[in-house]
């Protein structure tokens, strides 16, 4: 998927300042998917093993993490689609639902977060802040 959808996608965009992320599960550390995204993203990749260490036991800190991810896939599959265009389909839909003002309150539980976790001087959090 990265080699044939994601990279020539990427390619597609201006993406010099992106920066891409991967959480420590095992099967997202593999060397050779940290290899091709190292070279991919250079100094830009936030990974287990990747230049930027992803921080051990860290709550979701992004709001794709926290948010977007669970959010779309709740109302994709709410009509249990069956063939991959009506699945490709309800994505494009949820997508282009998703409205200002409900990105607003995204951003302000991210920056609560983060005020948070400086707040915490990098302890251990017992709760995580979900509020929409």
């Amino acid at each position: 998927m990265i080699t044939n959808f994601f990279i020539p996608e990427l390619n597609n965009h201006d993406v010099q300042e992106l920066w891409f992320q991967k959480d420590g599960a095992t099967c997202h550390t593999a060397r050779a998917t940290i290899d091709l995204l190292k070279d991919t993203f250079g100094d830009r990749l936030i990974s287990r093993f990747g230049p930027v260490k992803w921080p051990p036991r860290s709550c979701d800190l992004t709001p794709l993490d926290y948010f977007l991810w669970g959010y779309v896939e709740s109302l994709v599959y709410a009509d249990k689609p069956q063939m991959p265009d009506h699945l490709e389909d309800n994505i494009r839909r949820v997508i282009a639902d998703i409205r200002p003002q409900m990105l607003e309150k995204v951003i302000e539980n991210w920056t609560s977060r983060l005020d948070y976790i400086r707040a915490s001087r990098d302890s251990h959090m017992p709760e995580i802040i979900f509020k929409m």
